[in-house]
């Protein structure tokens, strides 16, 4: 379901971005990455059509692109690229996303309200003002992120990680954190009110259930190792 296909220039180490026929079909064609394509111009303009004319995008390859002032909404992608993406002003309620790679992505004043993730990765991103209420983003990858002022209120957090994650003002109110990790996080105003944070693991030692041991919301405000 996932291909990454080097670039076309000789020692380039960027992924290529998906090919497009005359239909505008997705084909599994060479190509160069953003940074060696001859039109990007036209290449945006594909990948932005065939995101707006596709409920279920599978296999798009779109490393590096920007996103702005987009609907996702109800849209369902499987076995995406967007590492180092930028997305700003992105509206997608209910959108699927399903063994993506959102890698060092940058996320602005973007809702991705009652979203479905799982098995997707976003190691390395950046948030402001993001919001992920009410979605079940199952065995996800947040490993080193950076959110500010952003909101994982009302999720379903399973067995997702948070490993050397710095959240800033950042809320998880009635959250399952059920196995979900947070090792050597660093955490400042970050609310976890009604969330079952007895079953997440902070440290290595183990959770606090394993351990026998109640926690706080003044334990878990600060983070660090």
């Amino acid at each position: 379901m996932f291909t990454e296909n080097p670039c076309l220039v000789r020692h380039c180490r960027n992924n290529a971005l998906s090919t497009f026929d005359e239909n505008g079909n997705l084909t599994e064609e060479k190509n160069y990455c953003l940074d060696h394509i001859p039109d990007p111009g036209k290449l945006k303009q594909d990948v932005y059509n065939y995101i707006s004319t596709h409920n279920k995008i599978i296999g798009l390859c779109a490393n590096g692109l920007i996103f702005q002032n987009i609907d996702f909404s109800n849209k369902e992608f499987y076995g995406c690229n967007f590492h180092h993406c930028t997305f700003t002003n992105i509206h997608a309620e209910n959108v699927l996303t399903h063994m993506c790679i959102f890698d060092f992505a940058v996320f602005n004043d973007c809702s991705f309200f009652k979203s479905n993730s799982m098995f997707t990765s976003f190691s390395g991103s950046t948030f402001f003002h993001t919001l992920f209420t009410s979605s079940d983003m199952i065995q996800d990858n947040f490993n080193g992120i950076k959110a500010y002022q952003s909101s994982f209120d009302d999720s379903d957090l399973f067995n997702s990680r948070f490993i050397l994650a710095s959240l800033v003002d950042t809320s998880m109110q009635n959250c399952n954190l059920k196995h979900t990790l947070f090792y050597d996080s660093q955490r400042t105003n970050v609310s976890f009110k009604m969330s079952n944070t007895r079953e997440a693991l902070f440290d290595k030692k183990g959770s606090a259930l394993q351990k026998g041991e109640k926690d706080t919301q003044e334990d878990l405000q600060g983070g660090g190792k």
